[in-house]
Formats: structure tokens, sequence, C-alpha cells
């Protein structure tokens, strides 16, 4: 009978032991998340902050194109302004797409393309959006252990119990984004 005592004691020491253990692998994870989308943020913002300069360059060559303009401004606000990471990961693939067409309209003004100002602030947006994409994948890597882990047994029973839900992923959302890009000669 005493073995039995001490059996169930240590029994139940190592599951507290391993709830804790448990707990703290969440919160890590979580934390991780949450810098991983905070240094997403700051790229995006610093491509937020391109953004006008890009516009009113390209303004000065292309004044019949304001509707396209407009469109990134209004896609650069509303990705600024989102709350949630959905609502991010949402106005920044809204965002992604306008940028597009933006240097669509540079590629029909050779003067523009030739701008050192322009060419100038082109690079620091690919630098930037070589950042943003870099840290997209950590963002989604992060996620994914987090994810794993909210869902496996037996890990999804403290997942459960302390309210720690699945985090989104960030994904292409625009159905242009996913088709091959065209090339002609």
């Amino acid at each position: 009978m005493k073995f039995l005592g001490i059996g169930l004691i240590i029994v139940v020491v190592l599951l507290v032991f391993w709830a804790i253990g448990a707990y703290n692998g969440f919160v890590k994870l979580r934390n991780m998340a949450e810098e991983a989308f905070s240094t997403m943020d700051v790229y995006m913002k610093k491509r937020y902050d391109l953004i006008p300069n890009l516009v009113e360059t390209v303004k000065g060559y292309a004044k019949h194109e304001a509707g396209t303009l407009e469109n990134v401004v209004k896609a650069r606000n509303m990705a600024q302004s989102a709350v949630t990471p959905e609502e991010r990961i949402k106005g920044d693939n809204m965002l992604t797409g306008t940028l597009k067409s933006l240097f669509a309209i540079a590629e029909a003004y050779p003067d523009l393309k030739a701008n050192t100002n322009f060419i100038d602030l082109q690079n620091q947006l690919r630098i930037v959006e070589d950042d943003i994409a870099n840290s997209r994948k950590y963002y989604n890597a992060v996620v994914r252990d987090y994810n794993t882990k909210t869902e496996i047994f037996p890990s999804s029973i403290i997942a459960g119990m302390f309210k720690f839900a699945r985090k989104p992923m960030y994904e292409v959302d625009a159905p242009e984004e996913r088709q091959n890009v065209k090339v002609e000669f």
C-alpha cells in the first residue's frame, strides 16, 4: 500500500511537471509567433512609408493614371490600418496586387524607368519586399510549430484548458498571385 501511494505521488508529480512544460512551450511558441508577426509588421511599415514616394514620382510622369495611383494609396491605407492579423494579411495581399499595377504603369513610361529617384525607390522597395518575404517564411514556420502543438495529443489538452487557439498562416490570397508569370519575347 505504501509503494502504491508513493507511485501515485510520483505519477502526479510527473504529470504536473509535464503540464508546466507543455504550458511553457505554448507560451514560448505564442511569443515567438507574435515576435515574428511584429518583425513582419516593421518591414511592412517601411513598405508603407516608401509607397507615397513612389506614387508621387509616378504621378509626375503618368497624370492620366490617377485611378491606379488612388487604388495603390487606398490599399496602403487599408493595410496600414488593419488591426487583426487576418485583416493585416488580407490588406497586405491587396497592396501587393496594386503595387504590381503601379510597376506596370512604370513600364509604359521610359522616362520614368530612367528616373534615378524612381530607380532608387524601386530598389529600396525590392529590398523591403525581400525582407517581408523572409519574415513571412519565419512567421509561418513558427505558426506551423505552434498550431501543430495545439493539435497533437496530449499537448492539445493543455491548449484547450488554457485557450491556446490556432493562429492564421500568412498565405497568398489573390488568385493572380498563384498564376504563373507569362514571359513573352
